[in-house]
């Protein structure tokens, strides 16, 4: 039952969202946006008209009145902001402190505003507060810092909220938080941003939300290679449920897991438009990616990488360094990618990994961070890393990943490209870096291709697909990577679309 209902809810947002326009894709008739499920910015459900039995009314005519309210409340006090324009205070850090169980509760039209000049607006270790029908906008926070939830307190719900137009990210995330029916958009780094820096995020909820033009301070140009932008990124979350989203026109990758993330499931969201890839998932464990329709995703990310020559198979489904590791508890042994259509993306599905990047070495971006099953950086080092278990245990493997009855359809001219934005690929590079490590020549290569357990199988493909195999120089056709590589075994083919 709850497979069908998923799988329904995907259908209810593939049939009745399109995304935004961008200068190249066609753009939607207002019609196509009615009765979607996460299509929700503008169209949130309004707050209570009155104050609730027992709730302090919070006047927007008395700047800081929030603030000085709930210092004088005590713990669990439920705050009904009038309709109308709030303001915190004309300093940077004049911000909202909660207690424990403490609620906001938004009226029609109330707006808390940052005026460009406050940095966050809810700040804390507070636990279970509850955030409901409140437009939050033009806070001003520091790059990777956030707005609403800025110090990760646990236990937080927010439902029908529009966080907007606000630096850094729009959102942080505590264990066992729950993000249900908000809009996300318009915001300078982040939507979301799911880290807390003191520990890890467990029993994540992210249902239903539409999560749209994010990054809209273009941070990778900022700062080139950073990783540090998108619609959602999550690090460090151990247990996340992520579905029936409407993630779409983001500027950057839609949904990024960036290191020692581990039992996600991604279900039954409709991801389109964005500019880098749809799903990211990257030095990471045990995900299931399911049911989901991934559209017209990759197409800026994938040109720019076209058009100055480089020939890596950057894809719509990215797994950099991650798959299935049974030593590290979680609903999935596996990385499952399963149940999906993907349709005119710049290309499908790559499995990746750097020969390169291990803990310790120069090449990990996440310095100073080791893996699940070995985390201790000292550990990982000449001559121990040189045998097992410390030889197998100091990287991140792309393993165990089973892609199976998915659909996959491309067609170049509607994308404006040839065979770069056609093609699937399993490979890794020909280890070379740092002078002191155990993975040089082809060993990662070998094992990525043929010794780790990632397999396609009974998908079927429409359109002139290709793959790449071991490494960028070799390219496939359907019959090789059926026939030497033993690849998608029981899948079918039309080339016509």
């Amino acid at each position: 039952m709850v497979k069908f209902c998923w799988l329904l809810l995907g259908l209810l947002v593939l049939t009745a969202c399109s995304s935004s326009s961008t200068e190249d894709r066609p753009a939607p008739s207002p019609a196509a946006f009615a009765g979607s499920a996460a299509a929700v910015c503008d169209r949130e459900p309004a707050g209570p008209a009155t104050a609730p039995a027992g709730a302090v009314t919070v006047d927007p005519n008395v700047v800081g009145d929030l603030v000085a309210k709930t210092k004088a409340s005590p713990a669990g006090t439920t705050f009904w902001l009038a309709s109308g324009t709030h303001r915190l205070g004309n300093g940077n850090y004049d911000q909202v402190v909660p207690k424990d169980g403490d609620a906001y509760l938004g009226a029609p039209g109330a707006t808390l505003d940052g005026q460009h000049v406050n940095q966050y607006a809810f700040t804390g270790h507070a636990g279970g507060v509850r955030i409901e029908h409140l437009t939050v906008q033009n806070f001003a926070a520091p790059q990777d810092e956030g707005v609403v939830n800025h110090d990760s307190g646990d236990g937080w719900i927010l439902e029908h909220n529009t966080l907007q137009h606000n630096d850094g990210a729009a959102l942080m995330a505590g264990a066992k938080q729950q993000v249900r029916g908000n809009c996300l958009r318009d915001n300078g780094q982040y939507g979301l941003n799911a880290y807390k820096g003191d520990g890890t995020i467990t029993g994540l909820v992210v249902e239903g939300n539409e999560i749209t033009g994010n990054n809209t301070g273009d941070w990778e140009t900022k700062i080139e290679g950073c990783g540090c932008s998108g619609g959602v990124k999550f690090w460090a979350v151990n247990g996340a449920d992520v579905r029936g989203n409407w993630v779409h026109d983001n500027r950057g990758v839609g949904l990024w897991g960036d290191t020692n993330n581990n039992d996600f499931l991604i279900e039954g969201n409709l991801i389109e438009g964005n500019d880098g890839a749809a799903i990211d998932y990257e030095t990471s464990y045990n995900a299931t990616i399911r049911n989901n329709t991934i559209r017209r995703n990759n197409w800026v990310d994938g040109r720019k990488y076209a058009d100055r020559g480089d020939n890596f198979p950057l894809a719509t489904i990215y797994i950099s360094e991650s798959g299935g590791e049974p030593r590290v508890p979680a609903r999935t042994a596996k990385l499952d990618i399963q149940g999906n259509v993907l349709q005119d993306n710049w290309s499908g599905i790559t499995l990746w990994e750097n020969a390169d990047r291990f803990c310790n070495s120069p090449a990990n971006t996440s310095s100073g961070v080791c893996t699940l099953v070995q985390p201790d950086p000292a550990k990982c080092a000449r001559p121990g890393i040189m045998t097992d278990p410390l030889f197998g245990d100091c990287r991140w493997k792309t393993q165990n990943v089973d892609i199976h009855d998915n659909r996959f359809e491309v067609n170049p001219p509607a994308i404006g490209c040839s065979v770069t934005c056609t093609r699937m690929a399993l490979l890794s590079n020909f280890g070379t870096y740092p002078d002191w490590s155990p993975y040089k020549g082809a060993i990662v290569q070998e094992a990525v291709t043929t010794g780790q357990h990632n397999q396609w199988h009974d998908n079927t493909y429409a359109g002139p697909w290709t793959f790449v195999f071991h490494d960028t120089s070799q390219i496939l056709d359907t019959f090789q990577w059926q026939g030497s590589t033993q690849q998608d075994q029981g899948s079918t083919f039309t080339k016509g679309g």
